[in-house]
């Protein structure tokens, strides 16, 4: 989930992204100060536009607002004051976290690639990564399905070269970092990192 707020350039709308990056034929619900974004062919929500936001919530941050089960409370509350009985749900642990790159093998269609297995403290994934660099036993920064990187690119399960990926193995310019090298490369994390913890810059 990712919601937006920006009062100068649009007004008080509050955009909530259930889906983001989403390319087929969407369509859509008005009910009061509420629109609800659906995908035509499925019925899935997509996302939601709360006009007159700050009538409903105290809104103190303009852009990408961080959210937490309290905001989603109001949230939820606001849009079935409009008449929707939806309740959304969304997953707030952490998207940047201390990743430990326990194995690296040769990816089997591509010669610049490597497959990792990363420990991400909850769970071990599986991240197909192209950076030079990238050694079993370091620490690094992942970036989970479901992350915006600074470029405002969205992590999502792929497949590259016929391999299932699901996160990114960052770089230091990748995360947007001052000072990051220009050569390619994946930042390596220091010995004192705790897996599965929140990277924070």
């Amino acid at each position: 989930m990712n919601v937006f707020y920006n009062m100068e350039g649009i007004g008080d709308t509050l955009i909530i992204s259930m889906v983001p990056g989403f390319d087929g034929e969407s369509s859509y619900d008005k009910k009061g100060d509420a629109v609800r974004i659906f995908d035509e062919e499925t019925g899935e929500t997509l996302g939601y536009n709360l006009f007159n936001a700050s009538s409903y919530m105290k809104i103190d941050a303009q852009g990408q607002l961080e959210m937490n089960q309290d905001k989603l409370k109001e949230i939820n509350e606001a849009i079935q004051k409009n008449g929707f009985d939806e309740e959304l749900q969304a997953d707030f642990s952490p998207k940047f976290v201390v990743g430990y790159v326990q194995e690296k093998e040769k990816h089997p269609n591509a010669d610049k690639l490597t497959v990792c297995k990363v420990d991400v403290g909850s769970e071990t994934l599986q991240i197909v990564c192209g950076a030079p660099n990238i050694d079993s036993g370091q620490k690094v920064v992942v970036a989970k399905v479901g992350a915006v990187m600074p470029s405002g690119m969205l992590i999502k399960d792929a497949e590259l070269r016929g391999v299932a990926s699901s996160g990114m193995i960052c770089s230091a310019k990748e995360l947007d970092l001052p000072d990051a090298p220009k050569e390619k490369g994946i930042l390596i994390l220091g010995e004192d990192a705790k897996v599965g913890e929140a990277f924070s810059s």
